[in-house]
């Protein structure tokens, strides 16, 4: 271990002597990166400083570039730039072993166009800011004509990233960013073209989502027997809309297919009476079809099968979410 010395009688300040002490050590070698500094406790034992002096001068040689700070680790040297492939021994890439290459190849693309390191480092840091900014705030936009498949997303997005989310219909979301510059905006594919247009007279982040393929329950329609009678249920009216042209054009006129809302009583107590299976979108339309079943059980001559379909949202598309918004 380096035995650092302070001179109670120099004029130079004891805080710029150890600076300048250490500051040597890492330029001579002594200290190479990946290096972990003493303990602010055990250097004011060795030294005689007061531990928020020795505080102050490890806070200096981070802003300087010297060292970097890792919370709950410790103050460790960082690559002056040099030492060429032992850039990846920092502590901090060391956690992340592929980040450094990333890292390096944006900012070396940055300095090809004529950027300092200066404002390299502020571009950085503004987009991680704004990021997090934006993070703060989750708002799912789908038009009012369609505003159950936002119901949709809210309840899903909600149960899967654990934060605050707020359904908006697209026609009050230019009112609604007008009091904010930092949400997140999230979608489905069908509404991005004009949730983007939107969003950039605000330059406010958009995430389109991709919905569940379905393919589970598109396999269970292949194999129904001709003139089979499907029914679906969901809020989302593009849902139930698409649904009738997926099918149409998977089985022809093949299958009758019947679409409901959960608020629609009249169309599904037809659906329960006509029809074998039955897909639910969601929760609350699968508890839709169980009451109305029951309620017309001593009518039935045959009790529909009920199948609650997995999510609305593609699993790929919560995770990329969750990556944005800083989750995971």
């Amino acid at each position: 271990m380096i035995q650092f010395r302070i001179q109670a009688d120099s004029e130079i300040p004891a805080s710029n002597q150890l600076f300048n002490q250490i500051r040597f050590a890492i330029a001579s070698g002594q200290y190479s990166p990946g290096y972990k500094l003493p303990s602010t406790r055990a250097l004011a034992m060795q030294t005689g400083l007061h531990r928020n002096t020795i505080s102050k001068v490890y806070r200096q040689l981070e802003v300087e570039g010297f060292v970097e700070s890792l919370a709950g680790s410790g103050i460790y040297v960082r690559s002056q730039g040099h030492e060429g492939g032992n850039r990846s021994q920092s502590p901090i890439f060391k956690q992340h072993p592929n980040s450094y290459k990333i890292v390096q190849q944006a900012i070396d693309e940055l300095l090809n166009q004529g950027c300092s390191l200066n404002l390299a480092r502020e571009l950085f840091l503004a987009e991680v800011d704004w990021r997090s900014r934006c993070s703060a705030r989750v708002l799912v936009v789908t038009p009012y004509q369609d505003i159950g498949a936002g119901e949709l997303m809210v309840d899903e997005l909600g149960e899967s990233l654990q934060v605050p989310v707020q359904l908006v219909p697209m026609e009050q979301l230019m009112a609604v960013l007008d009091q904010t510059t930092s949400a997140t905006l999230v979608t489905s594919r069908y509404f991005i073209g004009e949730v983007e247009a939107m969003a950039a007279l605000k330059a406010v982040r958009v995430i389109p989502l991709d919905i569940h393929d379905y393919g589970k329950e598109l396999t269970v329609v292949k194999g129904l027997p001709k003139s089979s009678c499907i029914g679906v249920i969901s809020p989302s009216s593009g849902i139930l809309r698409a649904t009738e042209v997926i099918l149409h054009g998977l089985r022809g006129d093949e299958l009758l297919v019947i679409t409901a809302q959960p608020k629609d009583a009249y169309k599904l107590q037809a659906m329960v009476k006509r029809s074998e299976i039955i897909f639910c979108t969601d929760q609350i339309s699968y508890c839709t079809a169980q009451a109305t079943i029951q309620t017309l059980s001593e009518d039935l001559i045959r009790t529909p099968k009920l199948i609650r379909c997995e999510n609305y949202i593609g699993i790929q598309s919560i995770n990329l979410l969750q990556r944005e918004l800083g989750l995971i």
